[in-house]
């Protein structure tokens, strides 16, 4: 006659055998931490459906800022990051938290402001120049102040015109890009916004300040590292990159428009 103990480790082998394993499941789940303008500009809902009909893989999105996507990531909470700070995603993979690197596409920063532009900053290709003046005139300006790569550039910019902007006219508002850039319309403010995440939000506000180099806005994908998070979904995360940098996920990126307006450019594929 079996033994309780027997008994039991039948039971719990049975159970194995019926019950769906958590650990495979997570295996066609992949998560992905990325900058806010990819959601807000409605890329990412072309791009993810064609890959997870393809694949069987699931992807679940958290879209935040850059500084806390890469934060995600160095704590092993997500498998991918797609994000827009060139060296903080140099430093993360040199700190030995991500591999496999890729540029995947780039649009370009804007100011936008009200019409009536009480800092006089329409026309200009200078936008440390456009700072300035906004900071001289005491003109609001809402920024993201929540870490984001659009609020690392805006810190860069604010450095480069040789100005620590505070005051009642400088507001830090800690939201994503696409309710920052609601809140400036409402309140006719400058703010600096990437040119794709405008587009889709119907063009809140006239484009004053565009074209200099410094607004260049590169995005790349990485990997989390395998051998600083043995349970990170590796594999999973390697297709999906594969697919962002690969021919179809190019062309999806190519051929996005909002009024036929591009709000990315690929950079992984050529035309």
């Amino acid at each position: 006659m079996a033994t309780h103990s027997a008994r039991l480790g039948l039971l719990v082998l049975a159970l194995s055998l019926v019950a769906p394993s958590p650990i495979k499941a997570d295996r066609m789940t992949v998560r992905l931490a990325t900058a806010t303008s990819t959601e807000n500009s409605g890329l990412l809902q072309r791009l993810l459906p064609p890959f997870e009909g393809r694949t069987g893989y699931r992807v679940d999105v958290i879209a935040v800022g850059t500084g806390k996507a890469l934060r995600l990531a160095r704590d092993g909470n997500v498998d991918v990051v797609l994000v827009h700070a060139y060296e903080d995603e140099l430093r993360f993979v040199a700190d030995g938290y991500g591999v496999n690197r890729r540029d995947v596409m780039y649009n370009d920063f804007v100011i936008v402001g009200p019409l009536d532009d009480p800092a006089a900053i329409r026309g200009l290709q200078d936008a440390a120049d456009a700072l300035r003046r906004i900071a001289a005139s005491q003109s609001s300006f809402v920024s993201r102040g929540d870490d984001s790569g659009t609020h690392k550039k805006e810190r860069a910019l604010w450095q480069a015109a040789g100005v620590m902007p505070s005051g009642s006219w400088y507001r830090e508002v800690g939201q994503g890009q696409g309710r920052t850039l609601q809140m400036a319309g409402e309140l006719q403010a400058y703010v600096l916004t990437d040119r794709g995440t405008w587009i889709a939000h119907r063009r809140i506000m006239p484009i004053l300040v565009e074209g200099d180099a410094s607004l260049y806005n590169r995005y790349g994908v990485i990997a989390v590292n395998p051998a600083r998070h043995a349970d990170v979904n590796y594999m999973g995360g390697m297709r999906l990159i594969g697919w962002l940098t690969g021919v179809r996920g190019q062309s999806i990126i190519r051929d996005y428009r909002i009024a036929g307006e591009p709000l990315f450019f690929p950079l992984a594929v050529g035309p």
